[in-house]
């Protein structure tokens, strides 16, 4: 533009673009005190365009004090639940309770303890008949001992164990609920160490 450019579009000009005179549009040398095509004194130093650049977005990844499972476990059985369902399954649906159980336990535990569950399948239709039953009693002594073992080394607040096994699914039947309290405490067991499993490993 030029001298006949109102002042007010020169102004806008250079508040705009900032790199040229407000009084004859000559392109001005950055920091230069006079114009150097017209002669203007710079009153005020019209700064260059600068394009200001942006930081680059960083996420700052955090490192956890552990890394969190890509399988997880189940944590929402319950006795009332699992009695219903062996009912309407004719007891299939106990073999298959107590085999996924053991699979889980097996996941969470035996990485630490060197241990390894027996398949409850194996157990219901070869072991446990070969043995007379005495092999039902082995397998679930260990097994909820090892629940215990695994509830104490997570330091997780429930109580479980072998003692457990022993009171409510032995001696309990006895009094007919027994066996049904032994199932609420063990599912309840495997409940808690999963949900801490799917948030530790």
């Amino acid at each position: 533009y030029n001298k006949h450019v109102s002042a007010d579009v020169r102004e806008f000009i250079a508040e705009r673009y900032g790199m040229n005179c407000p009084n004859c549009g000559f392109q001005i040398t950055n920091g230069a005190m006079f114009c150097g095509n017209c002669g203007q004194r710079l009153s005020q130093q019209q700064p260059a365009v600068t394009y200001q650049q942006q930081p680059a977005v960083t996420y700052q990844q955090q490192t956890p004090a552990y890394q969190r499972p890509a399988r997880q476990l189940v944590c929402s059985r319950g006795a009332v639940k699992s009695i219903l369902l062996t009912i309407i399954t004719l007891g299939i649906y106990s073999i298959v309770l107590f085999t996924k159980m053991g699979e889980e336990l097996n996941i969470t535990a035996s990485k630490y303890d060197g241990k390894k569950t027996m398949n409850y399948c194996l157990l219901f239709f070869i072991v446990g008949p070969l043995t007379l039953g005495i092999g039902y009693l082995v397998w679930f002594h260990n097994f909820s001992k090892r629940i215990g073992n695994e509830l104490s080394r997570r330091g997780l607040d429930y109580s479980f164990g072998a003692s457990t096994f022993w009171l409510w699914n032995v001696l309990g039947s006895l009094i007919l609920i027994g066996p049904f309290v032994y199932l609420h405490k063990i599912t309840k067991a495997i409940n808690v160490i999963n949900e801490d499993y799917n948030t530790k490993g």
